[in-house]
């Protein structure tokens, strides 16, 4: 490996991505992964797994203002994982049987990348109503039917993830609000983001053993992003949530038909 230097076109984008992730809290793979794909030509393999690792380090910092401020619940954390960890794990195996550098095996990664920001922008639109629906409900879902949908949707999340990086913030926040609709957003958000760290670090760490790490790219990204998303979490609270989410929904619809399609 290469002694890593600083791109100062990456640590831009991540800059520009990082502050739009502190802005509107969603995910930096659903805005990174596509930028490293259309607009650097960068390989899709290499682009998911570079951004995996730089989305564990941005990630292991919320989770620690999250924790010193009280807002995760690590029994939510704990059943998403028991999920995620072996889909994860499996879903590595399986590219690791097949092979990232096939033409095929590209395709797939950047049709499936594009599948998760079309669903991903559906989730920024309709997640106020979704919430809200699930607390007029007039019976909260039994226990052992709540444990079983967060184990699966971790097991979902665990495989979107380790495929495109994408995934474990807007679509998980959004089923957890419809899972757990007595708890405070914030819980929820906290929860979710303290569950992306091992995820989002397990997938990496599969992808760097199958080669597909860019460092030099990784270190530039970070550099951007780490005040990138200071000064927008500092900014937050004064922009306008509806039309942030709406923006970056149809960003986000946009960019995966591009996938699709392309």
């Amino acid at each position: 490996m290469a002694f890593p230097h600083i791109e100062l076109l990456y640590s831009v984008s991540g800059l520009g991505v990082g502050f739009l992730v502190g802005l509107t809290g969603v995910g930096g793979g659903s805005l990174m992964t596509p930028i490293l794909v259309l607009l650097f030509g960068i390989h899709p393999a290499t682009a998911v797994g570079t951004d995996l690792l730089y989305a564990a380090a941005t990630k292991a910092t919320g989770t620690l203002v999250h924790g010193l401020k009280g807002t995760i619940d690590w029994q939510i954390t704990a059943r998403l994982a028991a999920g995620s960890v072996p889909a994860t794990t499996i879903t590595l195996i399986v590219l690791h049987r097949y092979g990232m550098d096939t033409p095929g095996a590209s395709r797939l990664i950047q049709v499936v990348l594009g599948a998760a920001l079309l669903i991903t922008s559906v989730a920024l639109v309709f997640r106020p109503q979704l919430a809200a629906l699930a607390a007029k409900r007039d019976r909260a879902p039994s226990q052992g039917r709540t444990l079983g949908l967060t184990v699966l949707t971790g097991a979902v999340l665990g495989v979107l993830v380790s495929l495109t990086s994408v995934g474990a913030g807007a679509i998980g926040v959004t089923v957890l609000l419809l899972l757990y609709p007595a708890l405070p957003t914030t819980r929820i958000v906290g929860s979710d983001i303290a569950h992306a760290v091992p995820l989002t670090l397990l997938a990496g760490a599969g992808h760097w053993l199958l080669g597909s790490i860019d460092w030099s790219m990784l270190l530039s990204l970070l550099v951007g992003s780490l005040p990138g998303i200071a000064v927008g979490s500092l900014l937050s609270s004064r922009a306008p949530d509806a039309l942030l989410r709406n923006i970056l929904a149809a960003t986000l619809t946009l960019v995966g038909v591009r996938l699709v399609l392309a």
